[in-house]
């Protein structure tokens, strides 16, 4: 028989969510502190309030909108309703917030908030590949305020956010944002806007983020460009994201692979 081996008493042993650990200890941990990350500077640069513990990190980024106040467990949480609690005094209850968790457990149900499903995290590894050129569509990325409030209209209109609305230039996409670590490209079909996508670096990984496309112009290769340009803002680091279930082929199609599966919760406003 072999010899046992056992830990030396006290030694600790790492689970990939101590506070201290690098954040590419693993892809994983890799995308929770990406995905915590974005709403904290979104709602730093703005001046909105926001917080990071040991647990969970995020801000309050809009009055309104679903899908607008994201917050993210950054450890298996061991006092769900303290979580929940903490984050509610960031976020009055007169607005919603949406919670991400890269765990299934615990039930959060029984704290007020609603399960929206498990949409997967997929990563796309460094590799290279040139950017589509699509007869009609032309990206810039944004750098001026009439571009990127034509790019938080086509977001509004074509993500949807319908509850996002009346919308008042930079309720969601704010001048401020904008910077060497959150970029925007805008995309526009026989010069109309038509798509979005936002990369924000962090960690050594890019976040792509809020991708929307007009449904007028489906189908023409603009959300595909935008994405692209998202994807490859630093084309030496990996990608990630948290997709749909309906999106994902085309993720896929991209290189992005489906590592786990998450869960999002909601609590809505009252």
């Amino acid at each position: 028989m072999g010899e046992s081996i056992a830990p030396d008493e006290g030694e600790h042993l790492a689970t990939g969510w101590e506070p201290d650990l690098p954040a590419a200890d693993t892809l994983v941990r890799q995308a929770v502190l990406l995905h915590a990350s974005w709403p904290a500077a979104v709602a730093a640069a703005t001046g909105r309030p926001w917080r990071r513990t040991d647990d969970w990190a995020g801000g309050f980024l809009a009055d309104r909108g679903a899908l607008s106040n994201p917050f993210v467990l950054l450890r298996p949480p061991r006092d769900p309703a303290s979580v929940v609690s903490e984050i509610s005094e960031v976020v009055p209850p007169t607005s919603p917030f949406f919670l991400v968790s890269p765990w299934q457990e615990p039930d959060l149900a029984p704290h007020g908030l609603v399960l929206l499903g498990h949409p997967p995290l997929m990563v796309r590894l460094p590799a290279h590949h040139k950017l589509p050129v699509r007869e009609g569509v032309e990206v810039v990325e944004v750098r001026d305020p009439e571009d990127l409030a034509a790019a938080e209209r086509v977001l509004v209109e074509g993500y949807p956010m319908p509850d996002a609305e009346p919308l008042s230039p930079g309720d969601v996409l704010h001048p401020a944002i904008l910077g060497p670590d959150t970029r925007v490209w805008l995309a526009r079909v026989d010069g109309e806007p038509a798509a979005v996508a936002a990369a924000h670096l962090h960690g050594g990984a890019t976040l792509v983020e809020y991708v929307a496309t007009l449904p007028v112009a489906r189908g023409r290769g603009a959300g595909a460009a935008v994405t692209w340009s998202a994807t490859l803002a630093d084309p030496s680091q990996p990608a990630m994201l948290i997709a749909s279930d309906d999106g994902r082929p085309v993720y896929e199609s991209m290189g992005y692979v489906a590592v786990e599966r998450w869960s999002a919760w909601l609590r809505p406003a009252t």
